[in-house]
């Protein structure tokens, strides 16, 4: 379920390429979080369809009972009323576009 980044196809990693192709997979909004080393998120749930993506740093993410690595260039589909998690581990803070369909 974790979509590499393919730099053949969208260029090198980077905020501005992951935003672009982001928009061009139809998410209408795209933000960007840091979270710092220690930030947990409890289970919960959306009410749209997300995708988080990595920019930088590692993010656990725990998705119907399954644990996912997001490492830089990662990027998971979250669907509507999943229930999930996330932590950053290791020891650099997550740079993540959030990225939801309108």
């Amino acid at each position: 379920m974790i979509e590499p980044w393919d730099q053949s196809k969208w260029g090198p990693l980077s905020e501005e390429n992951l935003r672009r192709k982001l928009m061009a997979e139809g998410y209408s909004s795209v933000v960007r979080y840091l979270y710092p080393m220690g930030t947990v998120f409890s289970d919960h749930t959306h009410s749209t369809d997300k995708k988080d993506s990595v920019l930088e740093g590692e993010f656990l993410i725990t998705l119907e009972g399954k644990e996912f690595l997001l490492h830089a260039g990662d990027s998971i589909e979250v669907s509507a009323h999943s229930v999930h998690s996330a932590q950053v581990v290791g020891e650099k803070a997550v740079v993540s576009l959030d990225a939801v369909k309108s």
